[in-house]
């Protein structure tokens, strides 16, 4: 699949198919995210692949467990919609991936990292995003699940304190790809006009014609 169409076309996937992803298309993803940009090329990152069922489950737990917090945060229709809403899919994936960044890589000074500490997770960042387009290019869905607790999470997987849970990812073969994003399907926000989160020059400092794109997007 040609970069651009896998940016345009990259979903986040709920409704996995039975089938498993295959050893080698795994490895292939896990190798993109590895290849991702990282600063002082530290390289901050881990991911533990989960495959339990049992261990899903409670995760899962968890994140229903969340996700009734954050409906507290609606009330009326607009609670009934956010609750609609299909949120995970840690069950139903195949395989679900913790990704996690390590800040002593790299040791006590990491070129680049100086005034900006926190670029280690975004340089984790990264690799997930290198692991999403891979994953689409291959046919693999995934989903990003936000709605948990990290610290309860690393619990669970055994991963020390001083170790950042970043994502926790699901993966597998989806039966479709929805042309559009699941959240703007179902009403709940749609996308921003390009123009609107370009500056020029200084902040708030909008272009006075439409910027020209050459491809299409959804």
């Amino acid at each position: 699949m040609e970069l651009f169409e896998a940016i345009y076309r990259r979903r986040d996937v709920r409704d996995f198919g039975p089938d498993e992803i295959p050893r080698e298309t795994l490895g292939i993803i896990l190798d993109a995210a590895h290849h991702a940009g990282s600063v002082g090329f530290m390289q901050p990152w881990n991911f533990t692949i989960i495959r339990s069922q049992e261990t899903q489950s409670t995760i899962a737990d968890l994140v229903a467990e969340e996700n009734n917090k954050a409906a507290g945060n609606y009330i009326g229709i607009e609670r009934e919609k956010y609750l609609s809403l299909h949120l995970e899919a840690i069950r139903s994936a195949p395989v679900n991936i913790a990704v996690t960044c390590d800040s002593s890589r790299g040791g006590p000074h990491v070129a680049g990292r100086n005034t900006m500490p926190e670029t280690d997770v975004y340089s984790t960042c990264c690799a997930i995003q290198n692991l999403w387009l891979a994953a689409r290019a291959e046919g693999v869905g995934m989903c990003w699940v936000s709605l948990l607790d990290p610290e309860r999470v690393k619990e669970i997987l055994e991963i020390p304190p001083e170790i950042t849970l970043v994502g926790y990812l699901c993966l597998g073969i989806p039966e479709y790809f929805e042309d559009r994003p699941h959240l703007e399907q179902q009403g709940w926000k749609t996308r921003t006009p390009l123009e609107e989160v370009v500056f020029y020059e200084s902040w708030n400092q909008k272009a006075t014609e439409p910027i020209q794109t050459v491809r299409e997007n959804s």
